[in-house]
């Protein structure tokens, strides 16, 4: 089958930009056919918006990444990541103790989706703390995927009271303190708490920051809320 036309200049662009950098760094690609060290863990959400290789003018091999919506890390009690999202779990452990990353960065964004429909959700929906999952978009049952993976960041969102609040303000507060939250989540999960533990062993430390990415402005923001073995 022919490749459809949008996808076409892909290919398109991959060559062109393939041999720009081999013309370039011609070693580029054999340096980068025999592994990688980042020292960056970013996380971040799916919005095509907050490409962040382009936002930070990064090179491949950079940055480690792991997008979900509203870049979500849903943790269970006070300790353990979550059973449902052994993605982020696998991914987590795999930088901090293959590859090396001696930085996690948690990166939400302004003009959300995600968080506008827990902000919506919050306040169309009736439940409890107890409820495992809440209808948060319209016309999806509360145990479709989506539902469930924005259930915690809606109760989250119910738990600001940001009801009377226009949605244009309310919106800032969601990202930044959505951030707040996955900082702290990722600060009690296993792999992070060995690390800080094994600090001296393991001759690194490892930190977590907080950041927001203004798409209006096209900027990164850090929220001061950085943690780490000493912090």
């Amino acid at each position: 089958m022919a490749t459809h036309p949008d996808l076409q200049r892909f290919f398109a662009s991959n060559a062109e930009w393939a041999k720009h950098v081999d013309s370039k760094e011609p070693t580029f690609f054999t340096e980068s056919a025999k592994g990688q060290k980042p020292h960056v863990l970013w996380i971040g959400c799916s919005d095509s918006r907050v490409p962040e290789s382009v936002i930070t003018a990064s090179r491949p091999g950079d940055i480690f990444v792991h997008r979900n919506i509203a870049k979500w890390v849903h943790s269970c009690g006070s300790i353990q990541i979550h059973s449902d999202d052994a993605s982020v779990a696998a991914v987590l452990t795999y930088a901090v103790d293959f590859v090396g990353v001696e930085h996690v960065i948690i990166v939400g964004h302004t003009e959300c989706g995600g968080a506008a429909a827990c902000f919506a959700g919050a306040h169309a929906s009736t439940f409890t703390d107890s409820d495992t999952n809440i209808v948060v978009v319209p016309g999806l049952p509360a145990d479709a995927p989506l539902n469930k993976w924005l259930t915690p960041l809606t109760k989250l969102t119910a738990a600001l009271k940001l009801s009377s609040v226009p949605a244009a303000e309310a919106l800032p507060v969601i990202v930044e303190e959505n951030v707040k939250r996955q900082v702290e989540n990722l600060a009690k999960s296993p792999t992070i708490t060995s690390a800080w533990a094994n600090k001296s062993k393991a001759g690194k430390q490892v930190w977590i920051h907080g950041w927001v990415y203004d798409l209006k402005k096209g900027e990164l923001r850090d929220l001061g809320i950085s943690r780490g073995p000493t912090a």
